[in-house]
């Protein structure tokens, strides 16, 4: 089979995969806002905080306002990361604008724990789905990751800070109590978005310093079945220093794999000292890509 060939055929398979997430993403949010949120006026945070405030205090189909407040962090995405992303974007904030207007979703509960819980969780799913094909139904991020590098601040706090204004400005518009509710559904739905974009099998990287690092490395690769990377290090502490010379480990495991790693670096060297620090994501190696 020609080069040519086999890139069409990945090409074809990545759109397919990208074009999965993001139709069920956007399924997945319309039943969290139709079913949970809107019937009882609950908002998130973010844009679509702000489309649901707006869709509670003025007579404007949410639908229409998943469209109109988006369109300004489409554009955004195009200047700040690109074409290909604006593109997905639009498509699927039109997608969850056209599943809102057309397809009726039943109330399911009127329990305000549940509604906040389940509807974050829903809407959560939704944009963490679409995030995994290459877009986002919530622009807020795209918002955040331009204003970071223009005022040298975190993405985080430019999220928290137009969190925060939503979440006022709904305690101000409709109660405290839907304010308090709502800051629920958002923090179920950002768990859950974190969820299923890093998925269960999140990365986690371990450094090993040991005396018995020949043994540890052994244990890695056939208990585990794990590559690694051995580097040279001098000791540092000590009233004058002490430089001795002594073999680093660092590998890349699950958080599923810790307890086990733990347990077996004890069995061999329970003074050995290991710092683990949480990676987003890896590539190649042994480390497999993380499925959904």
């Amino acid at each position: 089979m020609r080069p040519h060939k086999v890139i069409e055929q990945v090409d074809y398979w990545l759109l397919l995969k990208d074009t999965f997430f993001i139709v069920s993403g956007i399924f997945a949010a319309a039943f969290g806002l139709e079913s949970f949120l809107f019937p009882n006026s609950f908002i998130d945070g973010g844009a679509t905080g702000i489309s649901l405030l707006i869709a509670e205090t003025a007579d404007i189909p949410l639908y229409v306002l998943i469209i109109l407040v988006n369109i300004p962090f489409v554009f955004l995405g195009y200047r700040v990361i690109g074409k290909i992303f604006a593109l997905k974007t639009a498509l699927a904030i039109l997608g969850l604008a056209f599943v809102l207007a057309f397809i009726k979703f039943p109330e399911v509960t009127q329990d305000k724990l549940l509604v906040s819980v389940f509807g974050g969780f829903f809407l959560g799913a939704g944009i963490g789905l679409s995030v995994r094909g290459g877009s986002v139904l919530d622009g807020t991020e795209v918002l955040a990751i331009y204003l970071s590098r223009k005022l040298g601040t975190t993405i985080g706090d430019i999220i928290i800070l137009v969190n925060i204004l939503v979440f006022s400005a709904a305690a101000y518009m409709l109660s405290l109590e839907t304010a308090l509710y709502s800051m629920l559904t958002y923090l179920s739905a950002s768990k859950t978005l974190n969820f299923v974009i890093e998925g269960i099998e999140e990365y986690t990287g371990v450094t090993i310093i040991s005396d018995s690092s020949e043994e540890i490395r052994l244990m890695i690769i056939e208990k585990l079945g794990r590559g690694l990377t051995i580097y040279k290090a001098k000791g540092g502490f000590g009233k004058h220093g002490l430089h001795r010379e002594y073999d680093v480990i660092y590998t890349v495991i699950t958080r599923l794999e810790i307890r086990r790693l733990n347990i077996e670096i004890n069995k061999i060297d329970p003074k050995a000292f290991v710092v683990m620090g949480k990676i987003n994501d890896t590539r190649g190696g042994m480390i497999k890509k993380r499925s959904l």
